[in-house]
């Protein structure tokens, strides 16, 4: 299971600019992020103060967030970082070095 950092960004070109329908279109996407945090996906979501982009911390499998980025196209775009843990960091780093000097 991986852990992943997305950062999104609305793409005004497809938004709707009629209150209503930009409301209507907000509903639907709160209702899906809701569903994705119940089920566990994202495990934390903000929105950074310029208030058309934001970011979302998400665990799972890599087919699982696939799905649940591109719900939201065209409307928003997003940009997946796959994180690799300080401690796992550490390991492999630490392995490959090693194998390094024992190399010289």
């Amino acid at each position: 299971m991986g852990k992943y950092l997305l950062l999104w960004k609305v793409n005004f070109s497809f938004w709707p600019l009629e209150p209503s329908k930009s409301l209507e279109l907000n509903e639907k996407m709160w209702a899906a992020m809701d569903d994705l945090m119940k089920k566990g996906l994202v495990k934390d979501y903000g929105i950074f103060v310029d208030g058309q982009s934001g970011y979302l911390i998400a665990e799972g499998e890599a087919n699982n967030l696939y799905m649940a980025a591109n719900m939201f196209i065209p409307y928003v775009s997003v940009e997946v970082h796959e994180i690799v843990s300080y401690e796992k960091q550490k390991e492999i780093l630490r392995g490959m070095l090693t194998a390094a000097a024992a190399q010289k």
